[in-house]
């Protein structure tokens, strides 16, 4: 287009933010629109206004079969400087690749602009990339821009996804609307040309507008086939050579090196490329590379060409990039794959498609990963049989990482078993039995999940020790541990160990030392501690940071249910902080929902129903990973009287169950067990612990076992307790025993208000005034209105209602309370310091002198466990509640 028409107020957007980010705040733009709407020509002109002002680096994502795992970063390698040029040719994984990028964004003195062309097409490795950078750009002088097709992204594209995890105050959206009748009749007007009809023939899409002012169309007939005749009309034109080079570039989806084009068509396609750039048919970027310049264009070029002759180009393309050099990095290996596959050359697939496979896994791209992998799947029938059984497995493994049709990955599976059967492989075999028994486990399927487990065992197990014996026995081990078999759970976590050691496989034995320490923490046995101290430090040293995690949230969980409180606070803070820093979202979103339990048990209910509610809103998150705080959300709902809570705890029982663990299971009946106690329905009560009776209570953990059997006796169960009641912790013993009243001093000395609370309720006699007048005292500061209720309609059948403290209202101090415990004036600090205020301007704003402020500052950091400013503002992102001004207490 000769002008650009109605497009200011998406230039001004673009200012806007551009200025931010020269202020240090940058922030992500996303522009949106149908193909053809004029993204890409918006973005050039606001980069020919302001050149000079700032670095710009353009990168592309194309539709090839498979999408090449960080094609725009490749892109744009050449203009982010050696570092990143030499990652990115080493393939490094995302957890070096990125905090380099994020160094270069930071230490780069000029403001830079990154663009990435049509994300509609991006691979999982780039949008991740795009969430890394769009989580952190508010603090950098950059600026991410996106382009997409607004009629490619639905509720479910992976793009909404990452849009939707970003902050929403640094996310700007621009969506491009078609053109006026009047605008595209004035483009007539200036081509010289009739504008009768154009805008009905192309809705007043530009680039439809413009390619039939440039063909002299604009015929009656739907906008695809006028377009596609509009390309065809001018490529009749052309001169053969020019149609050549036209003809081969419409196979390759994005940009194509001069030198390649050189090489399939001669020394003469240099002149021919021009003289296609200056009819306005190609473009070439700053690096020099060619590309259509727009993607209808290039389709409607490839829908000229004959199934055969497409197959002989992408022949003849994927023969000159085998010449070329660098042939295991990802950007040769993707391009390989995708014309190799277009060639229909199934050997080569078969060659190209496991190493770009690995390379994509390498990178973290798994979904690309098992997209690769199933292209080389349509050629397996012509494949080796072993590579073929390599190739279901890996699929199915890789699959499972990304995707969700678990019935297609199972089969695969064992399709993978019966290939590695008939020949002779019981290692693999082994292998894919225990990556089912882990599916099934997820899907809830206890049983199978066993079975599997058994399996992978006894297909390895008389064939002499090796690291898929080592593996299978740690399986086994994990799957006891989370069904409470904790004896069984030690003795086939050390025999991983023991086998791991003796076979060098560190990460088994960091598997292993995660089972055995959580068992014998669980289950009371000395030692426990250590162990999981031991594998903890072995995951942080080894950076195996999702085995790190889980030991964070094993050990953190036994902190919580034993009531050690100030060890729990500690592991809660260090593993969420662990977690958000290598973005590992369910980890952290897992250890939230036992942050919330943790505030539950401390009576900060309040605190506990925000924490837990903001696990419960994120999309996506797998059932077992927000079942913690949805069980915590409905039981601290139920305690305050709020609506839904049992809805919740019902739910939570519902989604529990299938997983056959008494963890999901135990605590949401015991949950609505107490609910129905409350409302003084002891039929419902008694419903709820006779179900439970169901389960497996023999490992019951101590502390569990002692909440069982006081809401036994509460709730008149007849019989005793079934399961083997042993030494139980101090404050369940003393109610049991009958000392009610001492049993609430210890819920008190422990932390624990709602709990002495309700052990209050229990003393009977001439106490029972005072102790009911303490309950309700007790609750009522926390806020545990269906408690209170109760305990006033105790008092009134006692005739003690007269002596019970006045109903208060209001909010109170213990309710109130910042859940990582910052004093009022580190909370006026942390508030600055998400503004982005520094030290000095903090200091300047709270009238503070600069050495009060650098301690404040620290303490904040201290009590985030972050090492720096931008840990915390990550956090604040995922833990916005963190930032809500708690209310000044009335006094009681």
């Amino acid at each position: 287009m000769s002008k650009l028409l109605e497009r200011s107020a998406p230039l001004d957007v673009l200012r806007t933010v551009r200025e931010r980010t020269a202020a240090g705040h940058g922030g992500t733009v996303l522009i949106e629109g149908e193909a053809g709407i004029g993204k890409t020509t918006l973005l050039q002109e606001f980069a020919e206004q302001h050149a000079g002002e700032f670095k710009v680096a353009w990168g592309w994502c194309e539709a090839l079969f498979t999408p090449r795992p960080l094609g725009p970063l490749h892109d744009m390698g050449r203009s982010m400087g050696a570092v990143i040029a030499a990652l990115l040719e080493q393939s490094a994984p995302p957890d070096r690749l990125f905090p380099a990028l994020l160094n270069k964004l930071q230490d780069d003195g000029d403001p830079l602009i990154l663009i990435f062309e049509d994300v509609h097409w991006a691979d999982n490795a780039t949008l991740d990339l795009v969430k890394y950078l769009g989580r952190r750009i508010g603090l950098l002088r950059a600026m991410v821009v996106l382009t997409a097709r607004s009629d490619e992204i639905g509720p479910t594209h992976p793009l909404s996804y990452v849009l939707g995890d970003l902050p929403a105050a640094a996310v700007t959206r621009i969506k491009l609307g078609p053109l006026s009748p009047a605008a595209v009749q004035e483009l007539a007007v200036d081509a010289g040309r009739s504008g009768d009809d154009l805008y009905r023939v192309t809705a007043g899409n530009p680039f439809f507008v413009t390619e039939l002012l440039a063909t002299g169309g604009g015929e009656p007939g739907s906008v695809p086939d006028s377009i596609r005749d509009a390309v065809w009309s001018r490529l009749a034109r052309l001169t053969p050579g020019e149609r050549d080079v036209l003809e081969m570039m419409s196979i390759v989806p994005g940009n194509m090196e001069l030198g390649l084009i050189k090489a399939l068509l001669g020394p003469d396609a240099e002149d021919l490329v021009d003289m296609a750039v200056g009819r306005g048919l190609l473009r070439r970027d700053p690096q020099g590379d060619i590309s259509f310049r727009h993607e209808l264009a290039r389709r409607a070029t490839l829908d000229r060409l004959s199934s055969s002759l497409q197959r002989s180009l992408h022949t003849k393309v994927e023969v000159a990039l085998a010449a070329l050099p660098g042939q295991d990095s990802m950007l040769h290996l993707a391009r390989r794959v995708h014309h190799a596959a277009g060639a229909e050359d199934g050997a080569g697939v078969l060659d190209l498609a496991p190493r770009a496979a690995a390379q994509a896994s390498r990178l973290g791209a798994h979904q690309q990963a098992a997209s690769f992998l199933a292209t080389a799947l349509e050629y397996a029938d012509i494949a080796e049989p072993a590579v073929a059984a390599q190739l279901h497995e890996s699929w199915a493994y890789e699959a499972s990482l990304g995707l969700f049709d678990y019935d297609a990955i199972i089969a695969s599976h064992h399709r993978a078993i019966a290939i590695w059967r008939e020949l002779g492989n019981g290692a693999k075999i082994s292998l894919n039995y225990r990556l089912l028994s882990r599916l099934h486990w997820r899907r809830g399927e206890g049983a199978e999940a066993r079975n599997f487990a058994d399996l992978a065992v006894e297909e390895v197990e008389g064939t002499g020790p090796g690291p898929e014996l080592a593996m299978a026995y740690s399986t086994r081990s994990q799957l006891n541990m989370l069904h409470y078999r904790f004896a069984e759970a030690i003795d086939w976590g050390r025999r991983a160990i023991g086998l791991a050691d003796e076979l060098g496989v560190v990460e088994t034995r960091v598997h292993a030392l995660n089972n055995v320490g959580t068992a014998m923490l669980f289950d009371a046995r000395p030692g426990g501690r250590e162990v999981m101290e031991e594998g903890l430090a072995l995951a942080l040293q080894h950076g195996f940071h999702d085995h790190a995690a889980r030991a964070y949230t094993n050990f953190a969980e036994h902190a919580v249910v034993s009531k050690d409180f100030e060890l729990a606070e500690r592991l809660l803070a260090e593993g969420i902080a662990f977690a958000a820093r290598h973005d590992l979202d369910s980890s952290t979103q897992y250890l939230l929902g036992r942050q919330a339990q943790l505030r539950m048990e401390q009576g900060r209910l309040r605190e506990a129903e925000t924490i837990a509610q903001g696990v419960i809103g994120m999309e996506r998150l797998p059932v077992v990973m927000h079942l913690p705080a949805l069980t915590v959300l409905g039981r601290v709902r139920m305690r305050m009287n709020l609506p839904d809570g049992e809805r919740a705890l019902l739910r939570a029982l519902d989604e529990g169950l299938p997983t056959g663990e008494p963890q999901r299971i135990f605590p949401v009946r015991i949950a609505l067990a107490e609910a129905a106690w409350l409302r003084e329905d002891l039929d419902a009560a008694r419903q709820q612990l006779t179900e439970l009776t169901a389960i497996d209570l023999s490992g019951l953990r101590a502390w569990d076992l002692g909440e069982l059997a006081a809401w036994w006796r509460r709730s008149s169960m007849p019989g005793d307790v079934p399961a083997r009641l042993g030494e139980l912790p101090a404050p369940w013993a003393l109610e049991l025993a009958g000392q009610p009243a001492r049993a609430a001093t210890k819920w008190t000395t422990l932390g624990l208000p709602y709990e002495a609370g309700i052990a209050s309720m229990q003393v009977a006699g001439a106490e029972a005034g005072a102790a009911l007048g303490q309950a309700i005292a007790m609750f009522e500061t926390i806020e545990a209105r269906q408690a209170t209720a109760l305990a006033r309609r105790l008092a009134q059948r006692l005739g003690l209602a007269e002596e019970m403290p006045k109903s208060r209202r209001g909010p109170y101090a213990s309710s109130r309370q910042h859940p990582l415990g910052l004093t009022q004036s580190e909370h006026q600090v942390l508030q600055l310091i998400a503004d982005g205020k520094s030290n000095k301007d903090i200091a300047r704003h709270l009238s503070r002198s600069p050495r009060t402020i650098e301690h404040q500052v620290s303490a904040v950091l201290g009590k985030f466990s972050a090492a720096n400013r931008i840990e915390v503002m990550l956090r604040l992102r995922t833990e916005p509640w963190l930032l809500q001004t708690p209310v000044e207490a009335t006094a009681l």
